[in-house]
């Protein structure tokens, strides 16, 4: 069981660059870690969390294992847990 994050290279709101929070084993474990690390409910999108740079090395400092976007991607996917955005 793993929760992995990306490096906070992703543009976003308030001038922040935002990494990817993700779990390589289950939804449940994701959560469960993204409420210790305090980040609001209303940051999932379908399958990851989206945590801006000023929470990255808190997240590594309570077991997240830093991973290049790449990794993250392959291994939420080798897991099942990728979840497309479906076509309306």
């Amino acid at each position: 069981m793993t929760v992995l994050i990306d490096p906070p290279n992703w543009p976003g709101p308030r001038g922040l660059l935002w990494s990817h929070l993700v779990s390589d084993s289950s939804l449940e474990e994701l959560h469960a870690f993204a409420a210790r690390l305090g980040v609001p409910p209303r940051a999932f999108d379908r399958d990851h969390y989206d945590v801006p740079e000023t929470v990255y090395d808190r997240a590594i400092t309570l077991g997240a294992d830093p991973v290049s976007s790449q990794t993250l991607v392959k291994r939420l996917i080798g897991a099942g847990l990728r979840r497309r955005r479906t076509r309306a």
